[in-house]
């Protein structure tokens, strides 16, 4: 999908998320999940909404942890949940995908990386999640080895990637 850069763009607000925004959180990812990984999920499985909603819970309490939002007027269309050397979640409305907004997020934590003075980063990405793998590899996040199943049923493969600065990691991104 090529993306479709338009006056959304300039409607979006970025702030840090808190409390009160779990449930926006939660909604927002269930809505890109069932969308972006039907493929890996199935339909027949019914959404972890309490758990997935507990695990923000969790995020959101974090001290190292920060949750970029990215809001269009009062709706949320985008997150990325970081600490010092992760990416945790990084996700866009459905109706974002494709217009920019999940390269912005993901422009927006690295500085705030570099800025930090983060060298390195990881993050995990499910296998058969080959639109989010494109996506990191065009940002600079290579194969780290690591391997795990996911927490949610079916229990997917989850791959580990890293970002890190230097000339020894080909097309990384220098923080």
């Amino acid at each position: 999908m090529t993306r479709q850069h338009d006056r959304r763009a300039a409607e979006t607000v970025f702030g840090v998320a808190g409390p009160d925004h779990v449930a926006a959180l939660t909604t927002l990812e269930e809505r890109a999940n069932r969308v972006a990984l039907a493929h890996v999920f199935g339909s027949e499985l019914p959404y972890p909404y309490d758990d997935v909603l507990a695990r923000w819970r969790l995020v959101l309490e974090d001290p190292a942890a920060t949750t970029l939002a990215a809001w269009s007027g009062h709706d949320l269309v985008g997150f990325a949940a970081y600490d010092p050397v992760s990416l945790r979640h990084l996700a866009v409305a459905v109706e974002r995908f494709g217009t920019g907004l999940a390269d912005d997020l993901h422009a927006r934590v690295v500085d705030d990386w570099r800025r930090a003075g983060t060298t390195s980063a990881r993050l995990w990405v499910l296998e058969d999640n080959q639109r989010a793998r494109r996506f990191y590899a065009r940002h600079g996040w290579v194969l780290d080895g690591r391997r795990q199943d996911s927490p949610w049923p079916p229990y997917p493969v989850e791959i580990g990637h890293a970002l890190r600065g230097g000339p020894s990691v080909e097309q990384a991104v220098t923080l």
